[in-house]
Order: C-alpha cells, then structure tokens, then sequence
C-alpha cells in the first residue's frame, strides 16, 4: 500500500471532530510509465469490462500509450477539441453515453476534464479512474465538482474516484506554465484554512484538526520545493502530485471545500463567471487563484496588524449587489435569503476573540513569503499578470462574499469599520 493510502486509511472512520471521514477511493498509484499499466491497474480494482475514456486532444496526447494499455476493454472515446471550463452541458452529454449500461469512466487529464466526469459517474453510480496528465490543480481526490450552469459556477456534489494514477514522467513532462498554476492553486490553501478556523472560532463551524494538518502539512512541504517545480523532475513531479491529492482527500473526508479553499476561490469564481459572460475565456484556475491568494494574504495580514477592531452589524444594500451580479442574481439571491450566513456573527464576538483571529491569521506564511516561493514556482504574481484591471478586480472582491453561503474574513468586511478594502468600496 502506497504511503498516501496509508495516510487516508489512518483518517478514514469517526473522528473527535464528529465527523466520520469516509473516502470512495480504493487505489492510488504514483510511479514512472505508469501510463502502459492503466489497464491492469483497472482490473486489479475491478472495473467492468467497458469504459468510456474522456480527454482533450491535449490530455490525450499527453497520455500517449494509454489505449494501448487498454487492449482488454471496450474503449469508446470521448475526446474534446479544448475543454478550459466546465460546463452543465458536458455533464449530461457524458450521463447519455453511460446511462444504463455496465460502464465506467476512465477520465485523462486535469480540472476541466475531471469535473464532468465526477458529477456524470455519481450521477449515474459508475466507477472513475481519474489519469492525472500535469500537477496543475488538487481536485483529483475531491468529491466536488465546479461546473458552470446558466451562467453561474456552483460546486456540486460528485464522487471521488475509485482509482487514481499518476505517472510521474508524464508529469513532469506537462508544460511550466500548469505545473506553476498547481503551484499556485495549492499555496491557497493557506488562506482556505485561515477562513475555515476563524469560522470554526466564531459560529462552531466543524472544523477537524486532522484534516487541516493533512493539508497544511501538504502545503508546507510544497512551499520547500517552490524552486524545483517547473523543473523536469520526476520526483518533483510526483511529490507535488502527491500534496494535491492529499489536499483532495482533505476535501473528500469533509464533504465539501472547506480544507482548500477560502476567500480566494470565490473571488476567482466570480471572475470566470463574469468573463464567460462577456465570451472570455478564463485563465488557468491556478494563475487566477494564485493571484487572489496573495490579494487576500496581504489583506489579511493588514487586518493583523490592527490590535483591536470595532464591530458592527452588517448594513448590506443588497439591490445594489444583486444588480451586480445581473443574469446570476436568482442564484445569488437564493445564497442569502433568507438566511444571511453573518447573521451568525455577533459583532461582540468579532471584538472578544480579535486576538485570537489575528493569531491565526499570523500562524500561516504571510504575504512576502509566499509571494517569494510563487516567484519561484513561475506563477503569475500581481493582478496585471492576469490581465485584469485594478478596478475591475477590486469588483471582484467586494462582491465575491455574496457568491456563497459561506463564513471567510472578507465576507466579514462590512462589519469591521476600521478597515476597508482598497478601491473596492
């Protein structure tokens, strides 16, 4: 057995937290030409005879090899020209091809490639295998799957893959430019478990210690390799493959994204929206999140420096907000009515426990550090990197919080009057 499994077994079952972390996967391999053993390793753990293998022409090529390893199956191929966003519409056209029938999905590939596939298989109760082609997001072992329906990027609840293989020359073969996306998408989660404990602090949200030092143990080790990643390395390659999957499980073992993503992940959220919307193709998921990730570190750390705040009850002009969000606003006003998730905040409470949220807000690598080891992984690095205007992107953060019912420290902006985010008012 794999250390990684060993580590996920050893969390698997009742927790102090009250939760019981369950987890669907059965097998995970990690190891060079790996890509000419998919069909053993497939009937190892049992898959049915037929599989439906999803990729883009990208991915595919990647993965050169891989249908020879399949030559004992039924392959079918569904294969996408460039497949950046995942949308409803893949969904169920992958439910088609599978419903009924004795098949499982093998998906080849990363994010955008996965996601459709993890929604389609829970829908439709098939087994995955998840062929991981370039480190460049940590969504192979999660449960969730972010899809863009009508316009709005909601994250659904999908399954985790039974099966996850990586094989670590084609790893670290993928281009500089994910592997330093994976690189930025992972040091977020920094700020993810910064926003899960302050809401753990102050409503009781369940919070596991077990999970968060999975994860930050993950991130920490990452953050020590920063100027190996884009280095054609196998080994580097499959310790940062490693450290998403372990991010993964942490999400999986929670049922939901709490472990790796805060604040940042929905700014970033909201932007891809808005960009779909005015036909833009979105950047990398990790370029942008990296980006958001430093926004909110330095934001936070600003925050953390004030010894003390005065609080308030939010005063939210909600037309104006629900405006913003134009076509998305039936989705966004279903988020906060009627329920208002700060209406679990008592701004006394916000005052009393100040220190200890600064506390953490300081316990994990601050702005300059991370900024440091971003540099150099070879992310993107400032808001002009991403081609996004100041103005816009302050927007973006002012409005984001509204996007989920979900407790960070910038939803909790408008309570805090002695600091308001620059720009975005």
């Amino acid at each position: 057995m794999s250390e990684i499994l060993k580590e996920i077994f050893a969390l698997k079952g009742a927790c102090s937290c009250g939760m019981v972390h369950e987890s669907a996967i059965r097998d995970i391999r990690i190891g060079s030409g790996l890509v000419h053993q998919v069909g053993q390793i497939l009937k190892e753990n049992a898959f049915p005879k037929k599989l439906l293998l999803v990729a883009d022409r990208n991915t595919l090529r990647a993965a050169e090899g891989i249908l020879e390893s399949l030559s004992d199956f039924e392959v079918e191929c569904h294969v996408y020209d460039f497949i950046r966003v995942a949308e409803m519409h893949h969904v169920e056209e992958l439910e088609e091809k599978v419903k009924g029938r004795e098949i499982a999905i093998l998906s080849v590939g990363t994010g955008s490639v996965n996601d459709p596939c993890r929604l389609a298989a829970a829908r439709q109760n098939k087994l995955l295998c998840i062929f991981g082609t370039a480190p460049s997001m940590d969504g192979f072992a999660s449960y969730g799957a972010p899809i863009v329906a009508n316009g709005f990027k909601f994250s659904y609840d999908a399954k985790s893959p039974e099966v996850i293989i990586g094989d670590t020359k084609i790893l670290a073969e993928a281009p500089v430019n994910l592997k330093a996306a994976g690189f930025g998408d992972m040091i977020a989660k920094y700020v993810g478990l910064v926003d899960w404990e302050i809401s753990h602090l102050l409503t009781g949200e369940c919070f596991c210690p077990k999970v968060a030092k999975l994860t930050r143990e993950a991130v920490d080790e990452l953050m020590g390799m920063a100027d190996r990643v884009t280095v054609r390395d196998e080994y580097t390659a499959g310790k940062i493959f490693e450290a998403l999957l372990k991010t993964g499980v942490g999400m999986s073992f929670m049922k939901n994204s709490r472990p790796a993503s805060g604040s940042e992940h929905v700014i970033s959220h909201l932007m891809e929206c808005k960009e779909l919307q005015e036909g833009i193709i979105p950047n990398l998921h990790g370029d942008d999140i990296g980006v958001c990730t430093l926004e909110m570190l330095r934001y936070y750390g600003q925050l953390a420096e004030k010894a003390f705040i005065h609080a308030k009850k939010e005063e939210i002009d909600w037309e104006a907000i629900y405006s913003y969000y134009g076509p998305m606003r039936e989705d966004v006003v279903k988020v906060n009515e009627p329920e208002n998730i700060m209406d679990a905040v008592d701004p006394r409470a916000l005052e009393e426990n100040w220190g200890e949220i600064r506390r953490i807000i300081q316990s994990v690598p601050d702005y300059e550090t991370c900024r440091a080891a971003m540099e150099k992984a070879g992310c993107k690095l400032t808001v002009e990197d991403i081609g996004k205007q100041r103005d816009r992107f302050n927007g973006y953060v002012r409005y984001s919080p509204f996007m989920r019912k979900r407790l960070t420290l910038l939803r909790m902006n408008e309570s805090i009057l002695e600091f308001q985010l620059e720009g975005a008012k």
